[in-house]
């Protein structure tokens, strides 16, 4: 029984979710929506959306005509 106390008294001093797998969950959430924020601006725009302003902030990405064909360009 004093084993359990023991390793329960050492686990309440530890944290429980280690803070560099937080920071990681959390600059992914924000890489994650900020490429899919691109992705959907440079998309097709949405009914109701095919008149609206492209933000500054989102770069314009163009569309390659044959993608993966041909010599590298760059």
């Amino acid at each position: 029984m004093s084993i359990l106390m023991e390793a329960a008294a050492n686990a309440a001093n530890t944290p429980q979710f280690p803070v560099s797998v937080t920071v990681v969950y959390v600059v992914g959430f924000i890489a994650a929506v900020s490429i899919g924020s691109i992705a959907w601006y440079n998309s097709k725009r949405p009914v109701g959306w095919e008149d609206k302003e492209r933000p500054t902030i989102v770069p314009e990405v163009k569309k390659d005509e044959t993608p993966g064909v041909g010599t590298p360009q760059g």
